[in-house]
């Protein structure tokens, strides 16, 4: 008996040390939220700015730019696959992951290669242990994007998207992330970058028209000069929407480990108690008995 509550005092004990870690952990990703929130918010008017610019440039004029017209035949795809560098975010990988696999299957049935991406170790090592290829990663500070990384993806996206398909190009570019909604609502996301589908990241109205603008040169050289500025704020925008889903996700995972662990030390304080009046109990009789026999001795 006094085996079994020994056990118990020890799970107690890690459970409580888990708890601590769980709460340290929750409060972190909470108090980062709120910056990650606000670098998403920040990040729109500018966003929405280029996107118009670009969206002006394309249905303003009649150009035929391989950045906004539509080839003939796509034989290969590129998908960009956004998920965090840590674990403990609950589903958050594993619901971007699934949605790329089912784009990857989509894009397949359709009869495209599909030249894949990533950026964020759990996609990596998802990757790495079904022995599946990738053509870059990036990895690191996935909660914390910096613009330099959004530039160095765009720059290898474009790259391979100006090269032959002989030459192991691509002729469209997809990037699956997650849309940061609410601190209770994070959705899994595929976009379309190329060739470019204007979706603005905050809504317009309908009575709204785009600025008419005169180009200078023309505009297929001011269409070189955007799109690669376009398609950085894009990712940029889409890593900064991934990093605050994954910390939402992460402070409710923790929140909820926390109250599985409190829920655990309560059980097991149950346990303990029960284990231990029932060795009061037994010692007790045994005292008794031994008083009776020694009466009925006497």
């Amino acid at each position: 008996m006094g085996a079994q509550i020994r056990v118990y005092r020890q799970k107690i004990s890690s459970t409580t040390s888990m708890r601590k870690i769980f709460k340290a952990m929750e409060l972190i990703a909470t108090s980062r939220i709120g910056k990650a929130r606000a670098r998403v918010a920040a990040s729109l008017p500018y966003a929405n700015a280029i996107t118009r610019a670009v969206s002006a440039v394309a249905s303003q004029s009649e150009i035929d730019h391989p950045l906004v017209t539509e080839p003939a035949q796509i034989r290969r795809a590129a998908v960009l696959v956004i998920t965090s560098d840590r674990g403990l975010a609950g589903s958050y990988s594993a619901s971007v992951l699934k949605q790329a696999e089912g784009l990857t299957e989509l894009l397949r049935g359709e009869g495209k290669e599909v030249k894949t991406y990533v950026l964020g170790r759990k996609a990596q090592a998802y990757f790495d242990f079904r022995n599946r290829p990738y053509a870059q990663v990036w990895t690191g500070n996935t909660d914390a994007p910096e613009f330099a990384t959004a530039q160095e993806i765009g720059a290898a996206l474009l790259e391979d998207f100006a090269t032959a398909y002989e030459e192991d190009g691509v002729d469209e570019i997809h990037v699956v992330y997650t849309r940061f909604k609410s601190m209770v609502n994070q959705e899994p996301t595929v976009i379309r970058l190329l060739p470019l589908e204007v979706v603005e990241e905050q809504a317009q109205s309908e009575s709204e028209l785009l600025p008419l603008y005169e180009f200078e040169p023309e505009a297929e050289r001011v269409l070189d000069a955007l799109l690669p500025r376009y398609i950085e704020s894009r990712i940029f925008a889409a890593m900064l929407q991934a990093a605050a889903s994954e910390l939402a996700a992460r402070q409710r995972a923790m929140k909820s480990a926390g109250d599985n662990a409190t829920d655990l030390i309560k059980k097991y304080t149950r346990l303990r108690n029960t284990a231990r009046q029932a060795e009061i109990t037994q010692e007790l009789s045994e005292i008794v008995a031994g008083a009776d026999a020694l009466s009925a001795s006497s």
